[in-house]
C-alpha cells in the first residue's frame, strides 16, 4: 500500500496542494508527534531545509539531538526525501491581545455623540479658523 505523500505527488491537482513547502509543513505534525507538534511550528521550506520554530533554546537543543529521527519520519510521511535538513529556531514570544482596563469616556462635542465624528468635527472647525 502506498503512502498518501507519494500519491499526492503523482495526482493532477492544483499547485497549492502539491507545493513541496505546503506538503512539508503539513507532514511536520505527524512526523514530530503530538507533544512536539504542540510546542513547534513548521514555517517554511528553503532549499530542502525545513525551518521549524520552537518555544525556547531548551527545546531547540533537545530537538537538534532528535533531528535524524525527525528527518526519517518526515521522509516516511512525505514518501520522498523532500526535506534534507531541519533548522530549529526559537520563535519570538507572541503576546495575546490585550484589553483596555477602562473604556474611554465619550465626549459629546456640539451634540455629536460619536467620538470619531466629534473629533473630525473639531478638526474641521480648527481648519476653518486657521
Amino acid at each position: 500500500m502506498e503512502r498518501a505523500g507519494r500519491l499526492i505527488g503523482k495526482l493532477k491537482v492544483s499547485a497549492g496542494i502539491t507545493d513541496p513547502e505546503t506538503r512539508a509543513r503539513a507532514a511536520w505534525a505527524r512526523a514530530a508527534g503530538k507533544k512536539v507538534a504542540q510546542r513547534t511550528r513548521a514555517t517554511n521550506l528553503v532549499r530542502g531545509t525545513l525551518v521549524v520554530e520552537v518555544e525556547d533554546f531548551v527545546w531547540q537543543k533537545q530537538l537538534n539531538t532528535l533531528r535524524h529521527f525527525l528527518l526519517r519520519n518526515l521522509h516516511k510521511e512525505l514518501g520522498e526525501p523532500l526535506v534534507t535538513e531541519i533548522d530549529f529556531r526559537p520563535m519570538p514570544r507572541r503576546l495575546a491581545p490585550q484589553r483596555a482596563e477602562t473604556a474611554r469616556p465619550v465626549q459629546i462635542v456640539d451634540g455629536i455623540g460619536d467620538p470619531v465624528l466629534g473629533l473630525l468635527y473639531q478638526q474641521s472647525k480648527k481648519k476653518e479658523t486657521a
